[in-house]
């Protein structure tokens, strides 16, 4: 295990009923920007508790935050908060919502243009507070320092990090969830699955205590997956879905140990390029990931082949080949379609995005041995 250093300033308050206790976690005399994205939390009651819970205090409001929260809207949201003299940011939303208002809290002391800070978050020096309340469980961004921003004019898609950006609190009332529809849910599953995964599926003997962890929030998505995508109106499975996916990425199965976030890196150009729900993008990637990074990851393949699904073959290569498919598998059930060719994204996008990393010299992976090579291949297992 490696040395570490961990702490996560986040106060997570859970449960049915908890965004009252907004009330008494933001002070009376704070000026309030709430960010909010495309009018949901209207129809299903979120809305007027966040506004009752406030009612006293200074608010203004910014509506739009799209999935893949985008620079140019993002950038109107600053404004609107500078104009208002905001001191405190407020989330309402999915990780979508959250990752915009982390960028705003970011931008709005930064005295040049902002995406300046995306390209090279070590130029981030004063950051706004900012808190969340959470409707859709899958990014993890309530309970870390990370986000992820597109920029609609070049169709690119990069992630910052910052300490400054954890947020005070975050609210996490698994009632909220109730509304989502099957493809969010759907891709919230697959997200959070493809976090764990890309810190767990590494290097094998690292650490005995992050493998549970991380193993534990995997079984626990394979349980809870056929009933959530069922029905997700259930009290106690939307609860454990929710905090499978904050405890997925927020340091606590990380501590000492090799990440990948290759998947994640390759996914981002699909959805930049092509608009894929993010979830679909890393559901059709990953399986194909695998299968070319297998002697790599042999080690740790064979053991999450064994205690995740439960494989016994005495043959290692049918072993692998079973937990790939058995992988894939899982990420159908929930109706998503793991193929380029299944979401009418063809040869141009995968030459597009070796293109681009080429031109970056990226490379990838636990070990930065994901070559752009090795990425057309990939890419071309997944067509």
């Amino acid at each position: 295990m490696k040395n570490f250093s961990f702490k996560n300033p986040t106060k997570l308050i859970f449960g049915k009923g908890s965004i009252a206790q907004l009330t008494k976690e933001i002070p009376q005399d704070k000026r309030i920007m709430i960010c909010f994205g495309g009018g949901s939390v209207k129809n299903n009651g979120v809305y007027d508790q966040v506004m009752n819970a406030l009612s006293g205090h200074h608010i203004i409001e910014f509506w739009g935050i799209e999935p893949n929260p985008t620079y140019e809207t993002l950038i109107e949201a600053v404004a609107q908060a500078r104009n208002h003299s905001i001191d405190f940011l407020l989330a309402v939303g999915g990780g979508s919502v959250i990752d915009g208002t982390k960028f705003i809290a970011a931008a709005i002391p930064y005295a040049n243009d902002p995406w300046e800070f995306v390209l090279d978050d070590s130029k981030i020096t004063k950051t706004f507070p900012l808190a969340a309340i959470l409707t859709l469980p899958a990014t993890g961004s309530e309970m870390n320092g990370g986000s992820v921003i597109s920029k609609l004019a070049t169709k690119e898609k990069y992630a910052f990090h910052h300490p400054g950006v954890f947020p005070l609190f975050s609210i996490l009332d698994p009632e909220t969830c109730y509304s989502l529809p099957d493809y969010q849910i759907a891709a919230g599953i697959a997200d959070t699955f493809v976090h764990i995964l890309e810190q767990y599926l590494t290097t094998a003997g690292q650490s005995m205590v992050m493998d549970r962890f991380a193993e534990g929030l995997l079984l626990t998505l394979i349980e809870l997956a056929p009933r959530l995508m069922e029905n997700h109106q259930e009290y106690d499975d939307m609860a454990n879905f929710m905090l499978t996916a904050t405890m997925g990425l927020n340091g606590f199965i990380s501590m000492g140990i090799k990440q990948d976030w290759a998947t994640h890196m390759i996914g981002h150009e699909i959805t930049a390029l092509t608009g894929l729900t993010h979830g679909y993008s890393l559901a059709i990637v990953l399986p194909a990931l695998m299968q070319v990074m297998r002697e790599d990851k042999k080690s740790k393949l064979l053991q999450y082949a064994e205690r995740i699904w439960n494989i016994t073959d005495t043959n290692p290569e049918t072993k692998i080949n079973t937990a790939i498919t058995k992988t894939n598998n899982f990420f159908r059930s929930l109706g998503i379609k793991t193929t380029l060719s299944e979401n009418n994204i063809g040869e141009d996008v995968i030459l597009e995005i070796v293109h681009r990393f080429q031109e970056r010299n990226t490379v990838l992976g636990e070990n930065r041995n994901i070559t752009p090579d090795k990425v057309l291949n990939i890419l071309n297992l997944c067509k």
